[in-house]
């Protein structure tokens, strides 16, 4: 599932081909932004942002966003595409400054847009601190989780707290702190909640396969997400499921254990 360490390394790998590289062809299959033509444009650099992404070309930033199933995919080109062309949202060539050719392909992409690069702002600003980014500010991104009345799990993944973070880090820092997901924010000792977390998703960020007990091996990797019903690798009781969300709209299964976290 794509969070925020998932686009940290897509963006690593998109700006290791594409920064200070030339624009040969760009396309973005969607009907708002079909027309727009990049070409003879140079990368300045590619970024993450919790979870979006940016591409930041001549004065333009393209944006991003993987929601549940998107992916960039890097290849030479000439290179077989590993995923079928009509899922193909954004299709980007470019030619390095060492004469390397490039072609970046977005699958299954959503929140295609296109905006002069001093109006990025207008896209992402109002999200809250990224443990990724070099920026990180753990005390802002603990005042803001302080300040949420609603459940402690809708307020992590809330990304106007904090960037980055989905279901299964939310569910998995919950269980590590002992807190029960419907426990008020303001209730929870945010700035533990918050530094546990960060050092969570850093500890990922370079991994290919996420592991939150220190395990990769299938089936091990985690302590409650998608657990329900089997035995809590602590204290041995059976880890229970539900949903839980700022709406009904907006629900997403939560696991606990009800002894480690009751």
């Amino acid at each position: 599932m794509p969070e925020g360490d998932t686009v940290f390394r897509a963006a690593r790998r998109l700006n290791a081909a594409l920064a200070g590289a030339t624009v040969t062809r760009f396309e973005l299959r969607v009907p708002q932004a079909a027309t727009i033509d990049l070409r003879g444009e140079v990368v300045h650099d590619v970024v993450s942002r919790g979870k979006h992404l940016l591409h930041r070309i001549g004065t333009w930033t393209l944006h991003t966003h993987l929601k549940m199933e998107g992916e960039w995919h890097v290849y030479r080109r000439g290179e077989r595409w590993r995923a079928p062309a009509f899922r193909a949202r954004a299709v980007i060539g470019a030619t390095a400054p060492d004469g390397t050719e490039w072609e970046t392909v977005g699958f299954d992409l959503a929140d295609i847009k296109v905006v002069p690069t001093a109006d990025e702002d207008d896209l992402v600003g109002y999200l809250g601190p990224d443990p990724l980014s070099s920026d990180w500010d753990a005390a802002e991104a603990a005042r803001r989780l302080s300040l949420d009345s609603r459940p402690v799990h809708v307020a992590l993944q809330d990304q106007r707290n904090i960037a980055g973070f989905g279901n299964e880090y939310v569910n998995e820092i919950l269980f590590v702190r002992g807190v029960l997901p419907t426990t008020p924010a303001t209730e929870t000792d945010a700035a533990a909640i918050v530094d546990l977390g960060a050092r969570m998703i850093n500890a990922n960020r370079d991994r290919s396969g996420r592991t939150f007990t220190g395990d990769a091996r299938p089936g091990r990797s985690t302590w409650v997400y998608r657990r329900e019903n089997r035995p809590c690798r602590r204290c041995g009781s059976l880890i229970r499921g539900g949903t839980l969300g700022a709406d009904p709209t907006r629900e997403r299964i939560v696991f606990w254990c009800p002894t480690c976290q009751g």
